[in-house]
């Protein structure tokens, strides 16, 4: 996988992120409250500043009731149709 493409599965993982947090009405504040993460860390991930390890995504995705490997590959394959 070269960069460009890891890239693009990123930042669809921290919309799909965002776009799951809006539909639920949550905050960030209070996600990250429920998560165990800071506000602002919770923003990084969504605005593409960070790229989260896997323990800050599955506390995020356990919280929105998201199961990470579907998510991963939803942003996969929209990010493969992105590319083409």
């Amino acid at each position: 996988m070269n960069d460009h493409a890891r890239e693009a599965i990123c930042a669809r993982v921290a919309n799909l992120l965002r776009q799951e947090r809006l539909k639920q009405k949550l905050s960030m504040t209070r996600l990250g409250e429920r998560a165990g993460l800071s506000h602002q860390m919770i923003s990084y991930v969504e605005r593409k500043m960070r790229i989260p390890t896997l323990d800050t995504m599955l506390r995020i995705t356990s919280v929105l009731g998201v199961n990470l490997g579907e998510l991963i590959i939803k942003a996969d394959r929209a990010a493969q149709n992105d590319l083409k």
